[in-house]
């Protein structure tokens, strides 16, 4: 059997998400954070925090990293991954950039239909 090719979803424009800062996707499955670096590197996660459940998006970009805003835990936005002494992981989704925009991709175990679901871009 044939491996499948990603699907690759358009977004919004690279420019459309601040630089240091988040744009939220709204999905049926729970909300995707869009997190944009100094250097417009582009990377997604689950919008939710694998310690208490806060919202990633509204935390505080740096370098590779956001700091959640409930309890300062820091999640790395290349591998989802808590940074140490901390334990956990946000969702990560692949992100594509191709001429300025930002495509984004899902898999099987986001749930069938999801790009059908996801919404617009909300600021």
């Amino acid at each position: 059997m044939a491996p499948t090719q990603p699907i690759w979803l358009h977004v919004c424009a690279v420019n459309a998400i601040p630089r240091l800062g988040t744009r939220v996707l709204t999905h049926a499955g729970g909300d995707i954070a869009l997190f944009r670096t100094e250097s417009d590197s582009v990377f997604a996660l689950r919008d939710r925090c694998p310690h208490k459940g806060g919202a990633l998006s509204q935390g505080i970009v740096h370098g590779e990293k956001v700091t959640c805003p409930l309890h300062a835990w820091n999640i790395g936005l290349t591998t989802g991954e808590a940074c140490a002494p901390d334990i956990g992981c946000a969702r990560r989704f692949p992100v594509r950039i191709d001429a300025g925009e930002v495509y984004l991709s899902f898999d099987e175990t986001t749930g069938s239909g999801a790009a059908e679901t996801l919404g617009g871009v909300t600021a």
